[in-house]
């Protein structure tokens, strides 16, 4: 039986001092996708590649542990971050995992505005056949919120004080 999950979050971060560089900070791809998200997890993998460990949860005592590789790209001013593949380890064998992320973050006049979707897509493992779909489901999305809304908050707090130290090590 196929699983399928998502999450949605938007953000909109207010930025005093200095914003009118924000899409010049933009343009340094990897000091901004280490802020976005934990550095220490983050291997950079060529020009706007990454692979990401994804912060490893347990669910129905089973331990999960998703990589992630990243597409990052600067169009138009808005930086784009797509997965290019996942992987799950935690469940066993499973072929058919699917992870979507679609975001989006782009300098405007008040800050940084942005959106993320991140979904799953994976078959229910042999250890949880007996836990009803929707049940599995509501917890899937459960989770994928909780992780976006920890990467929100690192953004909230580390982006900014980032963009600040670039600012300052530039002479800005």
């Amino acid at each position: 039986m196929l699983l399928s999950f998502d999450a949605k979050q938007k953000l909109k971060l207010s930025v005093r001092r200095n914003k009118e560089y924000l899409s010049k900070y933009l343009l340094e791809e990897e000091r901004v996708v280490g802020a976005m998200l934990d550095s220490k997890k983050l291997v950079p993998e060529g020009e706007g590649r990454y692979k990401y460990t994804v912060t490893s949860f347990k669910v129905f005592q089973l331990d999960i542990n998703p990589v992630v590789s990243i597409a990052v790209e600067n169009k138009n001013g808005i930086l784009k971050m797509s997965a290019l593949e996942s992987e799950l380890d935690g469940l066993g064998i499973i072929d058919d995992f699917n992870l979507i992320l679609k975001a989006n973050l782009e300098a405007t006049d008040i800050g940084l505005e942005g959106e993320a979707l991140l979904g799953v897509t994976v078959s229910q493992p042999p250890l949880l056949k007996l836990v009803p779909k929707k049940i599995l489901e509501s917890t899937g999305h459960s989770v994928l919120n909780g992780i976006l809304l920890g990467i929100k908050s690192r953004v909230q707090k580390q982006l900014v004080k980032d963009f600040l130290s670039w600012c300052e090590s530039n002479k800005i």
